[in-house]
């Protein structure tokens, strides 16, 4: 992953992604603070970085170090649900990036990051979409599960906030990727997705992913293979 995540064309596309969903669906107020937890090896670092003032936290250790030494920003430690030495109430914005599946307590991974959030703050969580996808890419991965539009709102809901926004996306490509998968099963091929493919091929899947952005928030996608969430603490009720 972190040979990769530079120029493969899944993390690069999907951080074209991830900056619309912030530019277009979340206000953020000047010099906002932002907290990505579980940035693994920090692909994500520079993009949340030119919104505010980033933190991050994270449980492996090399992955740590990388992810401080590419970005230069101070990584610390810290793992879901609980162990998350940063303030409460604090963050304007915190990313949660494919990283929910990983977890077994999402419920309290969920409850945790919301007390984190600054009264207007909001939580930006995505993580892979269709349960029925489930594939060896899963196991490699070391997923606990994948989500549908309606089990994450449950889940969100259960953790005691509020989804504000919520959709697929990934969804040029999802016939590609489930025609991928049947062949896999077919052949007994329990190796993952992560290889990187040729130069020419790779541009095109960059390109057909990320021209999703012009999208997002502007036309419902029925089906994908990762979906989006920003979520929020409830409102209280006027007195």
């Amino acid at each position: 992953m972190a040979s990769n995540e530079a120029e493969h064309w899944w993390f690069a596309g999907r951080r074209a992604i991830l900056a619309t969903l912030v530019a277009r669906l979340i206000r953020l107020p000047e010099r906002a603070r932002i907290l990505e937890v579980g940035c693994g090896s920090g692909g994500n670092l520079d993009l949340l970085a030119g919104f505010g003032r980033l933190d991050a936290l994270e449980q492996d250790a090399t992955a740590r170090a990388t992810a401080q030494a590419r970005s230069g920003i101070a990584v610390g430690a810290g793992a879901l649900p609980h162990d998350l030495p940063v303030a409460d109430g604090a963050y304007d914005l915190v990313a949660l990036l494919d990283v929910l599946e990983h977890v077994k307590a999402d419920e309290a991974s969920l409850s945790a990051l919301g007390a984190k959030l600054a009264p207007e703050g909001r939580l930006l969580v995505t993580v892979p979409a269709m349960p029925w996808l489930w594939s060896a890419h899963d196991v490699v991965h070391h997923h606990k599960r994948r989500y549908t539009r309606a089990g994450l709102g449950r889940t969100v809901a259960a953790a005691g906030l509020v989804v504000e926004r919520s959709g697929y996306f990934n969804t040029a490509l999802f016939p590609l990727a489930v025609a991928s998968r049947a062949f896999k099963a077919i052949l007994g091929d329990r190796s993952g997705d992560d290889e990187m493919p040729s130069p020419p091929v790779n541009a095109v899947l960059k390109t057909v992913f990320a021209a999703e952005r012009h999208l997002l928030g502007r036309l419902p996608m029925p089906v994908g293979l990762s979906l989006y969430a920003v979520v929020g603490r409830p409102q209280a009720a006027p007195a």
